[in-house]
C-alpha cells in the first residue's frame, strides 16, 4: 500500500500539509526565516514513533488483557553535529499508571512494538540507537 501526503507552500517557510485527509501546518523557526506556525518536520519524526509504538503498545496489552488508568509516552532525542544533522540516539519513556500493571507484559508489548510491528521504529533504528524506559506510577 503506497502512502502520499501533499505539502502547499504557504509563504515564508511554512508548508500546509495534507495527510489521509488530515490538514496541518509545518513551518521553521525564526533563525532559520520561519514563523513558528507548525511543527519542525523532523520533530514529527518522533511524534510518529510514539504514535506508532503506542497504538501496538495498547493493541498488544489490550489482548494481554492488562488494564491501565493512563499511559504516556515521551520521546527525546539528539541530533548528530554534521549536516545532516539527523537523530542519533532517541530515548522513549513509556508511563503507566493504574493499579493492575503488569511489567513483564508492558515489557513483552514494548519489546514487539519496538523489534517486530512499529515500522517507524524500524525505519529510525537504521540511523539512530533507539532506547527505552518504563515509568510506572509516577509520583
Amino acid at each position: 500500500m503506497a502512502s502520499k501526503t501533499v505539502a502547499d507552500w504557504i509563504e515564508d517557510m511554512s508548508f500546509e500539509v495534507e495527510l489521509d485527509g488530515h490538514v496541518f501546518a509545518v513551518d521553521a523557526d525564526d533563525q532559520f526565516g520561519g514563523k513558528n506556525r507548525g511543527p519542525r518536520p523532523k520533530g514529527l519524526l518522533l511524534s510518529s514513533l510514539a504514535g506508532c509504538t503506542g497504538m501496538d503498545v495498547v493493541s498488544l496489552l489490550r489482548k494481554m488483557k492488562m488494564e491501565w488508568d493512563s499511559f504516556r509516552l515521551e520521546v527525546e532525542a539528539d541530533l548528530s553535529d554534521e549536516h545532516p544533522k539527523i537523530y542519533k540516539d532517541i530515548r522513549i519513556n513509556f508511563i503507566f499508571s493504574g493499579d493492575k500493571l503488569d511489567r513483564g507484559k508492558i515489557e513483552k508489548s514494548i519489546k514487539l512494538s519496538l523489534n517486530k510491528y512499529c515500522g517507524v521504529s524500524a525505519m529510525l533504528n537504521r540511523s539512530a540507537q533507539v532506547s527505552y524506559e518504563i515509568i510506572l506510577n509516577p509520583g
